[in-house]
């Protein structure tokens, strides 16, 4: 990103350009700056954009050859095209020798570091990948947003945003901007605030329902997944992010038994510190072999719904039930 970024600044382009990687905001960014970098005025004559698979190779290598006209050089978009996934011999060779004019910048979702066109682009211009942010990189970059606007937030607050709004940065920038705008007039966002107009994306409204059924709290439970039917969400989504949390449960709880550090289990689960900190809360519910249960339970089940044996609804409610039910004390 600071390469593309110096780019720009010096005005020295590469002739070939590849942005890739998981984080599609600022891929998105980034594709949108070097647009407006090469092609200041918008200039619909020398400028080309195109989108999806089926793209014929032959028609971009013909208008590459085409002379800008009346401009110092000619830009071709290409985003999506898959050439990155699948075979793509002839472009790979015309890359090694674009006219002095070209400059083609390729978006994409899909790319196999060990193909010939990726080979071809890192070593004749630039491949850049956008991968996930990281959390304290997620909050620095939240709490900037904020401060353009003149408003500041704490870092528990912080933590309750990403919680709510999970780490992509796309669906994040649109939750700070529903924050500037309902705090208006006020400079310290609160946990109220974020509470009351910031949306919490399925699998954390799916972490909500499962804080709820280790807190024994039944009602609340089946009200959130009765609240996620309504919004359409499949059962079968549910159940697979249901079983996901277990498993993140009780692989938190056996590394940490086995003395791992938090940054050790935010590794190996992929997950975000704060992330870890509330999956252990949940996990400390109960024993590793309970744990080891539910996971095979949520595998029993799918197995149920597949064979027909038991309908997705239910398969998903009756596991919430059986796991919130409080245990009963035995008298002695």
């Amino acid at each position: 990103m600071k390469n593309i970024q110096e780019d720009i600044k010096t005005g020295n382009f590469k002739q070939v350009y590849l942005l890739f990687g998981e984080e599609a905001y600022l891929k998105q960014q980034y594709k949108q700056k070097l647009v407006d970098a090469l092609n200041p005025d918008g200039d619909t004559m020398n400028f080309s954009r195109y989108e999806g698979k089926g793209i014929e190779v032959k028609g971009i290598i013909d208008l590459c050859e085409t002379m800008p006209f009346f401009a110092d050089r000619r830009v071709i978009l290409l985003e999506d095209t898959g050439f990155f996934k699948n075979k793509c011999e002839e472009l790979a060779d015309y890359m090694k020798e674009l006219p002095d004019y070209m400059v083609l910048i390729f978006a994409e979702s899909e790319v196999d570091k060990r193909s010939r066109m990726y080979k071809t682009v890192k070593s004749a211009g630039r491949a850049v990948e956008f991968a996930r942010q990281d959390e304290k990189m997620l909050m620095r970059w939240a709490a900037g947003v904020l401060a353009k606007e003149g408003k500041k937030i704490t870092q528990r607050d912080m933590e309750l945003l990403l919680a709510k709004t999970g780490t992509d940065m796309g669906n994040l920038r649109m939750e700070l901007e529903k924050l500037i705008t309902y705090t208006w007039g006020r400079e310290v966002v609160t946990s109220g605030d974020i509470e009351e107009v910031c949306t919490t994306q399925t699998q954390n409204k799916i972490f909500d329902m499962v804080r709820a059924v280790t807190e024994k709290n039944q009602k609340k439970a089946l009200d959130l997944y009765y609240d996620l039917l309504t919004l359409k969400e499949p059962p079968m989504r549910i159940l697979f992010l249901l079983a996901k949390q277990y498993r993140q449960m009780f692989l938190a709880k056996q590394l940490s038994v086995e003395g791992a550090s938090q940054n050790e289990i935010m590794s190996r689960l992929g997950v975000p510190a704060f992330a870890v900190r509330n999956i252990l809360s949940c996990a400390r519910a109960y024993s590793l072999q309970e744990l080891e249960e539910a996971v095979r339970d949520f595998v029993d089940a799918e197995e149920a719904v597949k064979t027909g044996r038991l309908g997705d609804v239910l398969s998903v409610e009756l596991l919430i039930i059986k796991y919130s039910t409080a245990k009963k004390k035995t008298v002695t």
